[in-house]
């Protein structure tokens, strides 16, 4: 169903608008709405300083295209014809209205230019929408990828402030909109940039220099053990007994999933190759012993893959791998398993990560997360909903289902414990990418309603070496897992013993 079309006034600055705010009301024109455009004459402009800083550090990290930050030239008034239904107040400086208003607090502060003192100083703001002042209705807490630099930060929260406001939009105009708890008054503080970046985010760069002269950026390794017990997902603990998939110079494996094809045990694993900067998908047998074998490539595309999902549905073994660098999801169907693998359809376009299958209530369905354009790609929780495995899949009409560091990008397929309790693992980006993983009970899934609950971190205490975890599975007794080590660029290899 299509969300009805509004009328709507925008109110940006005047002087020196940001790029954030203007890619809303062009989103806004997309979907339809009737776009009114006020100036606030009062807003303040970000200092000279703080553009100069960040457009720096965008050159240093060759970042080129939109910036949601930088000032975007003005913004030209104009009007429509019809009274307003809403008002989106860009600006800060909400004032009373008859009509409805939504303004957006970053760090409890109306100002935007907060985002950059909070991230300058390596916190992470959470954005809370507002209505006529007094009303926390939707609170969003971005992912920053990338903390080294206070710009690439910046860019990631401004996005996710673009991506909520779209969704109020939609939710008002479908009487969606509900109080939350207010969490703490607002703060009216002007906020500060070049204190916090000097003391804060220039160490933080130099350090974070420093490290990638000696270390790999990223280096992931998988673990794998066969446990007839209670698993980490029953305990919330990882617990003992783990082995370390080895891997060689160049190259790294993580998101393993664990799969069982007539009586034997497979393990696919994204296969990063460092020479190629990106990703095939291998396969890893088992010997009588339990002891794993040289891993083999299965898949290979132009694009990164990674996340290699295999399950049995419909009398096929179908593997539903991450593609997004490539702009669609796409479906493979074993011709012979494990080895061979054929592109059956496109499921989804778009820069959907980590689609996580689940058979619910005689439906199917997927939770990943979408990019929307901008920002993160582990923030932002999207659900799609299919009568069969081949489609058609179709937007849950309350997308984005939410948008959280802690609990949007799946970490592993659904798992149903003794009780019943359908968990998800998800990973918690709150330490930055691959910091840690939790497990959140599915709640309430239908066409109306997704609830997943809070997450429950997983106790990293045991005898696995890499405690920032990011993905973890079971296929009967193999359960794995695969955490982040630091890898020394000059050693004779990166193989683990």
């Amino acid at each position: 169903m299509t969300a009805p079309r509004l009328s709507i006034d925008v109110i940006v600055p005047e002087r020196a608008a940001r790029g954030w705010q203007k890619i809303v009301i062009q989103r806004l024109d997309a979907e339809g709405h009737d776009v009114a455009v006020l100036h606030d004459r009062a807003a303040d402009a970000w200092p000279g300083t703080v553009n100069a800083i960040l457009a720096l550090e965008r050159a240093l990290f060759r970042r080129r295209g939109t910036s949601l930050a930088a000032p975007s030239g003005p913004i030209p008034a104009r009007s429509h014809e019809r009274s307003p239904a809403l008002r989106l107040d860009l600006a800060g400086n909400t004032s009373p209205s008859p009509v409805p208003t939504i303004t957006l607090r970053f760090a409890h502060a109306p100002f935007d230019l907060a985002v950059a003192q909070v991230v300058a100083g390596g916190d992470l703001p959470v954005i809370e929408a507002v209505l006529d002042g007094r009303t926390v209705v939707e609170r969003a807490l971005p992912m920053i990828d990338r903390r080294e630099a206070a710009s690439l930060g910046i860019e990631d929260v401004l996005a996710r402030a673009v991506t909520l406001l779209l969704s109020l939009v939609r939710a008002f105009a479908e009487d969606r909109l509900a109080p939350l708890p207010e969490t703490s008054a607002c703060n009216e503080e002007k906020p500060r940039f070049l204190a916090p970046y000097l003391s804060r985010a220039l160490p933080r760069l130099g350090r974070e220099a420093l490290r990638r002269m000696h270390f790999h950026h990223a280096h992931w390794r998988v673990g794998y053990r066969f446990h007839d017990g209670p698993g980490v997902a029953e305990t919330g603990r990882l617990g003992t007994n783990w082995k370390i998939l080895p891997d060689t110079a160049g190259r790294f494996y993580a998101d393993p999933f664990a799969f069982h094809w007539q009586g034997r045990p497979y393990l696919f694993v994204e296969d990063y190759v460092q020479a190629a900067r990106k990703a095939v998908i291998s396969v890893v047998p088992f010997d009588d012993d339990g002891i794993a074998q040289t891993p083999r490539v299965v898949l290979e595309e132009p694009h990164h893959l990674s996340y290699p999902q295999v399950f049995e549905r419909d009398g096929a073994i179908w593997m539903l791998p991450e593609a997004s660098a490539g702009g669609r999801l796409t479906l493979y169907r074993a011709t012979d398993f494990p080895d061979r693998w054929r592109a059956e359809a496109v499921l989804l376009e778009g820069e959907i990560s980590d689609a996580t299958l689940l058979e619910h209530e005689g439906g199917l369905w997927l939770f990943a997360t979408s990019r929307d354009g901008f920002g993160s790609t582990s923030d932002t929780l999207a659900v799609f909903q299919a009568p069969t495995l081949l489609g058609p899949w179709r937007a849950h009409t309350l997308n984005p289902i939410l948008i959280d560091r802690r609990r949007a990008r799946p970490g592993g397929a659904f798992h149903r414990d003794a009780a019943g309790h359908l968990l998800l693992p998800v990973q918690d980006g709150t330490l930055g990418y691959g910091g840690g993983l939790g497990l959140s009970e599915l709640l309430a899934l239908d066409g109306g309603t997704v609830r997943l609950g809070e997450p429950r971190p997983i106790i990293t205490e045991g005898d696995w070496p890499y405690p920032r975890i990011h993905t973890l599975n079971r296929s009967g007794s193999l359960e794995v897992i695969d955490g982040i080590a630091a890898v020394p660029k000059r050693s004779g290899r990166n193989s683990a013993s």
